[in-house]
């Protein structure tokens, strides 16, 4: 297994980072779901947890978008239809931005209303603007039907995948699975 990209497959490190990211975006949604039926001090628990594990999903997010720039990305195989292509860019790119947009909202949430964002207790990160109730109040609106947006294109990201995999029956989902080749 290569650590690096290939022009067939996707590295270790390319595919570990897809995958911690997207297990850490199922837990922001456990946490998320969890806090809203806790009682007042449990929910100031696990939304404190929710912002440090939505801070490591951007700093992840950069660090994978970095790698993503200095690695080749895999040729997509030929024969796909051009349509299959456009739509594959456009569903990644979306879940790149809405990857970047749900922290930054969230962070930004978290200082419109007042409520610091710590991460896991080591420290806390700056206010990113000052108390305003109702920009905090609208962010809330703004971070919940992103999440919304994202938890769509992860579904169609998938779809797609296992699509691939059983219909089609060809090697893109084994390109990001660790182990495997395409």
């Amino acid at each position: 297994m290569h650590l690096r990209n290939t022009e067939t497959s996707f590295g270790l490190v390319s595919q570990l980072l897809h995958w911690l990211i997207a297990a850490l975006v199922l837990w922001q949604f456990v946490l998320a779901q969890l806090a809203g039926n806790a009682s007042l001090f449990e929910r100031l628990v696990l939304l404190g947890r929710h912002k440090s594990v939505g801070m490591t999903i951007l700093m992840l997010a950069v660090v994978r978008l970095l790698w993503k720039l200095v690695n080749p990305r895999p040729v997509i195989l030929p024969g796909l239809p051009r349509y299959h292509r456009a739509l594959a860019r456009l569903s990644h790119g979306l879940m790149y931005a809405l990857i970047f947009a749900l922290p930054l909202t969230g962070w930004l949430m978290s200082s419109a209303l007042n409520t610091p964002v710590s991460y896991f207790g080591f420290f806390t990160w700056p206010d990113l603007v000052e108390p305003q109730q109702e920009l905090g109040d609208l962010l809330a609106l703004v971070h919940a039907y992103l999440f919304m947006l994202l938890a769509g294109t992860i579904a169609v990201h998938a779809s797609a995948a296992l699509f691939h995999h059983f219909v089609v029956k060809d090697s893109v989902l084994r390109g990001m699975l660790p182990g495997m080749n395409r």
